[in-house]
């Protein structure tokens, strides 16, 4: 078998694509001698998980596209990653690799089938090891993860480590719950860096993938919903921390960017656009070019713009003969990235630039394109984002929008009378059982959704889903969880994932939900079970922090003591919406805040939490509860009161 795992806005996937399976020559040995699949792992990222463990394994690296051959057995024996048509880079050609390996199978198969089960093998022994508890995690590893960051840190620029620079929200999760000033210092110059560079998309708001260089200026220009997701929720929460509004205004660009360009018309969230697009004005039609729908000519923006374009121009680093000195490929010649190279002095006027750039662009360019799929995982974390933007923000809109993402899953990816999740909708058609991503990331949005509509129906279902995690995804024998059920024989192993990297891991994302919900129902299995999860990965945590930054951003939160803040009044009262204003503006992560309406609602939520029953109006009055330590504060009628014990 030939397994070609790739995703659908993949650069080198595309090229792959075009060079060798597209060939003639090449489809002919492929077809002669192979059975050919083609996974997209976004969709079967357990598949991908698998062989990519064995290419990282056998080859020192990986990536995608990632090409892997295996046995009727499905166990794999020869992996890479992209091989070109002919031998260069390094690489063997394509077509002298399949010829290679077509001849071994008829002379050595024993041989290669016995190597497969002995790697798998080998791939189970070492997963099970991976996770072993027994360790101390103290505040030693705590500050050792920090000292790490830290000492990758690039204090001129922003970011960790050198170029190529990826977002790593996870890492900004565990800074911002870290706490200390210089943490999140490095965290919110960073974010601020990003958004002045070309990596974010100046004119139409959300983030490209990556910046290949120090400094944030030019990107790999596919855009992926879990990157808009991830750093909405990064600028909102900077935003609590400083008051400074450039972090909110970030936020609200993202998501302007997802509501418009990624949004189904029914209201669920697609997965990504792709970085290539038609060179609308290269002779050579047809031809694409990385960044080609997002980089423009100086002379055609004096044209757009008429006697705003020299404030412009001089805002955003426009230079004659184009902006980007290292260009290898020749992609952007006499082109420009567009980047804040100083302080905007007139915002008005750089807003309307901007719109009739987006405008022009919109209309007039090829967009990138679409994969229109939809992922319950990601839109879990895009409906977070908007949530916690609403709350934050006080906009109705942003709420909008994750309510109707929200029912969108349940509508097409829930079976509410199995308590299942499916994974993917596209084209009319919802298929592949939810993995643990799906019901981690999915139930943390079904909690934010909670806390900014106050709708406790949002809450039962995340309570039942995290039932439903339990039941199919614990390791009831070594505690943690695996990353698929179990129940699709066709996968040759079973892997817990516990890497933190562009997005957080099931396993982390698992510990904080049912923390969450421990302390949102005061179920004590769910947090018992996080509890017994952070100790299965005690030894990973205490020996390689940061590899795990989301699960100590867990670990943090299951050691600080919980808060339940409940307010009491109606909905429409002036003092209940300043009171939410004020809880909402706070960077208080591992607060909970119950807003009670009417009667209905304490009785609904009286099921989980029966000390809410107590909680009712001092003298008519909308009333504030903070309590703490299974202790509870006075109650308080005002908002200045609430703030000083919220303080």
């Amino acid at each position: 078998i030939f397994l070609s795992i790739g995703y659908s806005t993949c650069h080198w996937c595309h090229v792959m694509e075009r060079e060798s399976f597209e060939n003639e020559a090449t489809a002919e040995l492929l077809n002669r001698d192979f059975i050919s699949i083609k996974v997209d792992r976004e969709e079967r990222p357990d598949v991908d998980r698998i062989y990519m463990a064995f290419v990282q394994a056998t080859t020192g690296s990986g990536g995608w596209p990632m090409s892997v051959f295996l046995t009727p057995s499905l166990e794999p024996f020869f992996g890479g990653t992209y091989f070109p048509p002919d031998s260069r880079y390094g690489r063997p050609g394509f077509p002298q690799l399949l010829e290679y390996l077509a001849g071994k199978w008829k002379t050595e198969r024993s041989k290669i089938a016995e190597a497969g089960s002995s790697t798998i093998a080998q791939l189970k022994q070492a997963a099970v090891g991976e996770s072993a508890g027994g360790a101390v995690v103290d505040q030693q590893s705590l500050d050792r993860t920090f000292g790490y960051f830290r000492r990758i840190y690039d204090d001129k620029l922003g970011g960790f480590g050198h170029a190529p620079k990826f977002p790593r929200p996870v890492v900004h999760n565990f800074l911002l719950r870290y706490g200390t000033q210089e943490a999140v210092d490095m965290v919110t110059f960073t974010l601020s860096k990003m958004a002045k560079g070309g990596m974010h998309d100046q004119v139409g708001g959300g983030f490209h993938r990556y910046s290949v260089d120090e400094r944030w200026f030019v990107p790999h220009f596919e855009k992926m919903l879990y990157d808009q997701a991830q750093l909405a929720s990064s600028y909102i929460e900077a935003f609590q921390i400083t008051g400074d509004a450039g972090f909110a205004d970030t936020a609200r660009q993202i998501f302007e960017y997802v509501s418009r360009d990624l949004t189904h018309p029914d209201g669920g969230f697609y997965s990504a656009e792709d970085a290539d697009s038609v060179v609308d004005d290269d002779p050579a039609a047809g031809h694409k070019g990385e960044g080609a729908f997002y980089t423009w000519k100086e002379g055609d923006l004096r044209r757009l713009l008429g006697f705003h374009s020299d404030e412009f121009c001089r805002t955003y680093g426009v230079c004659a003969g184009g902006n980007v000195d290292e260009d290898p490929h020749r992609e952007f010649t006499g082109k420009n990235i567009l980047y804040l190279a100083r302080e905007i002095e007139n915002p008005a006027a750089m807003a309307a630039a901007r719109a009739i750039l987006l405008k022009e662009r919109s209309a007039k360019r090829t967009r990138p394109h679409l994969d229109d799929k939809v992922l319950t995982s990601w839109n879990g974390l895009m409906i977070s984002a908007f949530a916690k933007g609403a709350r934050v923000l006080g906009e109705p809109h942003l709420l909008e929008a994750a309510t109707r993402a929200a029912l969108f899953v349940l509508k097409h990816l829930y079976k509410p009378e199995e308590g299942r999740l499916l994974r993917r909708f596209r084209d009319g058609e919802s298929a592949i059982p939810g993995f643990l991503d799906d019901y981690a990331f999915f139930i943390q949005g079904l909690l934010d959704l909670f806390e900014a509509s106050h709708e406790t129906y949002y809450l039962k279902v995340a309570a039942q889903l995290g039932d439903s995690m339990l039941e199919l995804f614990e390791d009831k024998e070594n505690d943690g969880f695996f990353s698929t059920s179990g129940d699709d024989p066709s996968l040759v192993m079973r892997m817990k994932d516990d890497y933190d990297g562009a997005e957080p891991s099931g396993n982390s994302y698992a510990i904080q939900v049912l923390l969450k919900l421990g302390h949102l129902t005061g179920r004590c299995r769910f947090g018992d079970t996080a509890d017994r999860a952070l100790e299965a990965f005690s030894g990973k945590l205490a020996e390689q922090g940061p590899a795990l930054p989301q699960m100590l951003a867990a670990l943090i939160a299951s050691r600080t003591p919980p808060r339940q803040i409940v307010l009491v009044g109606p909905e429409k009262d002036a003092v209940m919406e300043a009171m939410l204003r004020s809880i909402a503006r706070r960077f208080l992560p591992f607060s909970t805040t119950f807003a009670i309406f009417s009667d209905a609602s304490r009785e609904a939520l009286s099921s989980y939490m029966p000390m809410l029953l107590e909680m009712t109006p001092v003298d008519g009055k909308t009333t504030a509860y903070v309590c703490e330590s299974l202790a509870c504060q006075l109650p308080v009628t005002d908002v200045e009161a609430l703030v000083k014990l919220l303080h």
